[in-house]
């Protein structure tokens, strides 16, 4: 039983990594011979790259954001619809739904409604009289935003659904004492579910903290990364060094510098994990 289990791990994980590791040291452009260059493709990275870095700093924006809008709600939303009710199930499954929708096909859906133009965005708000004229969502000055809401919209769901599942795990007795001692629904909220709810609610910031980091695919529909380099985050310029995206480009497949981007991207990642668990301990040392 366990044989085909290795040997897709093997395939799929240990051959990819391998073969990054190899290459990271060599330029190699995806044909004809790899050519060694030893650290090369580091120092460029450190010292010449200003992209790469701008495309960090995009990341911890979005992710920031992401995280900001998406947890706290998802909790509200949880909170709001975790009794049992006909129309909370209704309400929970439309909610539900962007989290299994295609992200290229949910993008694509947002671009059309953001459209600076003929977008129903636009329209909606100009009815409403809160602009006075076209606002070009995915323009300079708010296509992070934008990109932001959509990756809201497309994830509150699917934490709702953990929030839930946590929720319905904490016995009702408590919930009744709280409110015999005289607690009303605020104070119940913060002093007897939110402690309680600790421990999923670290589970969901870890998961939502390492998705947010690998986010890239609506972005990419929607913006290609810019305009300017606005959007540009770290997976996404990984995916453009191996597979050039951009619209007339003829810019070459660089296997060899997105290999070491690719390292220290995940060492990046695995740095913001770390500090995550480190603060959550000696946070979860303090309340003891």
């Amino acid at each position: 039983m366990l044989l085909p289990n290795i040997i897709m791990f093997a395939a799929f994980t240990v051959y990819p990594l391998c073969w990054a590791l190899r290459y990271m040291l060599y330029d190699y452009r995806g044909y004809g011979e790899a050519r060694y260059i030893g650290l090369e493709n580091f120092v460029r990275l450190f010292t010449r790259d200003s992209q790469y870095w701008d495309a960090v700093v995009n990341t911890l924006v979005y992710v920031g954001g992401k995280l900001i809008l998406t947890i706290p709600l998802a909790f509200l939303l949880a909170v709001l619809l975790s009794k049992s009710s006909r129309s909370n199930a209704v309400a929970q499954s439309i909610i539900f739904t962007p989290t299994i929708m295609s992200s290229a096909v949910m993008a694509l859906v947002f671009y059309l409604l953001f459209n600076t133009y003929n977008g129903e965005i636009n329209r909606l708000l100009m009815d409403l009289g809160l602009i006075k004229e076209n606002v070009n969502w995915l323009g300079i000055d708010y296509a992070m935003l934008t990109v932001i809401i959509i990756a809201v919209w497309g994830g509150v769901g699917n934490y709702m659904v953990y929030f839930i599942a946590g929720l319905t795990g904490i016995p009702s007795d408590v919930y009744e004492s709280a409110k015999i001692d005289g607690a009303n629904s605020v104070q119940i909220l913060f002093k007897v579910t939110l402690p309680m709810m600790a421990p999923v609610l670290k589970m969901i910031l870890m998961l939502a903290l390492v998705i947010s980091f690998m986010d890239m695919q609506s972005i990419m529909v929607l913006t290609e990364g810019g305009p300017m380099g606005q959007t540009n985050v770290m997976f996404l310029y990984i995916y453009q060094l191996f597979f050039p995206i951009t619209v007339g480009s003829a810019a070459p497949q660089e296997f060899g510098y997105g290999a070491a981007v690719s390292l220290v991207s995940a060492c990046i990642i695995g740095m913001f994990t770390g500090l995550y668990l480190f603060l959550s301990r000696k946070l979860d040392k303090i309340t003891e």
